[in-house]
């Protein structure tokens, strides 16, 4: 597929990266040549310095034979009218904008996108996908994420293996034999810098991050089994009420009952706006920073404390305060922080800072956008271990090769793990005996540069 990225930043660099190692011709547009440079030296793709809102610059980039265009410069107005070009003037089929500013994404407002206004196929906002990956975490308490497939009827769970666990040193294969009634698949281990699909004889191990398919309705059980029994946080505490504390707090509000939410936010103006939006939601005008404005949000009660400030280092630093005001009352193991951390290179003070989760707001944005993009019945896909693999849900139709064919003869590479199959509303951990059936939906994982074949196996028609 020909694909061009306007916005050579993070998000851009990482999209063009994935894409570029699953065989896709990408083309990157920017001004700042010094990120094109970077594109340059690292990436094999053409890179193009220029205004991608121009004309000239989009044919040079060869936008008559490109299938997609994804606009993620920094500018909301820029993605906007990229899209419109590349409509207007070269009929590009498909159109992704990231989209940042509330007032654009009011559903109230929604007509504007379609082809005889902005022809906007896709709008991806970072804010409200991060909120969402907040909240699902905040759902599966104990669970670093929690993704849902399948209709919610399955999903994906990372979990991290504690000293506690009692399922260390014990072999995939008998896990079963221990839990006979739980449908659980272990997919993914990322063991210290390395991150690969197991084997049935791979053992778990401390500090293991493991992913796992599961039965959705079985997650308290799935969560205790690998040694966390954590309770969903009543008392919620959010640093920062920009867009990703606002939506939070709003999801929160709709959909987890019994959850009080607090939210410190420094300007005067924003927090006045979001007592005026949020129903019950108790907002506080402060800096995060000041122990004074902690206690009176009454940190001391608060079970989760979340980061999501605009600033990396005052989000550390939240945590850090978080840590120190837990010991002071001695309740440091009851209490859970987030921080919001877009330098990746912080991520190594993770464990000696003692939070418990950074959230990367550039994967959630990649992952969103990754989905639009496979051909065939690919109908979800969720990055994992900074898009090494691809957890992916398609459906059999009638023209997949794999169509009554028992696993062990599917001839799949060892890049590809089936996690769990969906058939008749009913969640199966496939055996080696387990035979595909027209209709079946599959959840499974693949290795980044193996996709093309994922996409070949759930093709839309035999051509």
């Amino acid at each position: 597929m020909n694909i061009i990225i306007c916005g050579a930043g993070r998000v851009g660099f990482t999209i063009a990266k994935l894409l570029s190692e699953q065989g896709h011709s990408i083309t990157v547009i920017d001004q700042s040549s010094e990120d094109i440079q970077k594109i340059n030296d690292s990436l094999d793709v053409k890179a193009i310095v220029g205004k991608a809102t121009y004309p000239s610059i989009l044919e040079k980039a060869n936008a008559n034979e490109t299938d997609m265009i994804i606009a993620v410069t920094r500018n909301d107005e820029i993605n906007m009218l990229i899209c419109q070009i590349a409509f207007s003037i070269f009929n590009i089929s498909k159109k992704i904008a990231r989209i940042r500013s509330q007032d654009y994404l009011n559903p109230k407002f929604s007509r504007v996108y379609n082809k005889e206004n902005l022809p906007i196929d896709v709008i991806i906002s970072p804010e409200i996908e991060i909120a969402r990956s907040i909240q699902r975490k905040l759902e599966a308490p104990g669970a670093l994420d929690s993704v849902p497939f399948a209709e919610n009827q399955i999903r994906l769970l990372e979990i991290l293996i504690k000293d506690n666990c009692k399922l260390i040193g014990l072999k995939l294969n008998e896990l079963t034999n221990k839990f006979p009634n739980l449908d659980a698949n272990i997919i993914a281990i990322i063991r210290g810098d390395k991150s690969f699909i197991p084997k049935k004889t791979d053992q778990i191990k401390e500090n293991d991050k493991i992913y796992v398919i599961i039965n959705s309705s079985q997650m308290a059980e799935t969560l205790e089994a690998f040694g966390h029994s954590e309770k969903i946080s009543k008392k919620i505490l959010i640093i920062g009420g920009g867009n990703i504390g606002y939506n939070l707090a709003k999801n929160i509000e709709d959909s987890l009952e019994g959850v009080r939410v607090k939210i410190v936010e420094k300007d005067k103006l924003r927090s006045e706006y979001l007592a005026n939006e949020l129903n019950n939601t108790i907002v506080i005008n402060g800096n995060g920073l000041d122990e004074e404005v902690l206690s009176e949000a009454n940190l001391d009660e608060a079970e989760t404390v979340l980061a999501l400030t605009n600033d990396d280092e005052d989000n550390l630093m939240v945590s850090v305060l978080v840590e120190k005001f837990a010991k002071d009352q001695k309740d440091v193991e009851d209490k859970r922080t987030m921080a919001l951390i877009n330098k990746p290179n912080y991520s190594l003070l993770q464990s000696s800072l003692k939070i418990d989760d950074l959230i990367d707001p550039r994967m959630n944005t990649v992952s969103s956008i990754l989905k639009h993009i496979h051909k065939g019945t690919i109908e979800n896909a969720y990055t994992i271990s900074n898009g090494e693999y691809e957890v992916i849900e398609a459906e059999i139709i009638e023209s997949s090769e794999l169509i009554n064919k028992e696993l062990k003869n599917s001839n799949l590479p060892d890049e590809i793990r089936i996690g769990a199959v969906l058939r008749d509303k009913k969640v199966i951990i496939p055996k080696s005996d387990f035979i595909f059936q027209k209709d079946d939906q599959i959840v499974l994982i693949v290795k980044k540069d193996t996709v093309g074949v994922v996409e070949n196996l759930f093709r839309l028609s035999s051509v």
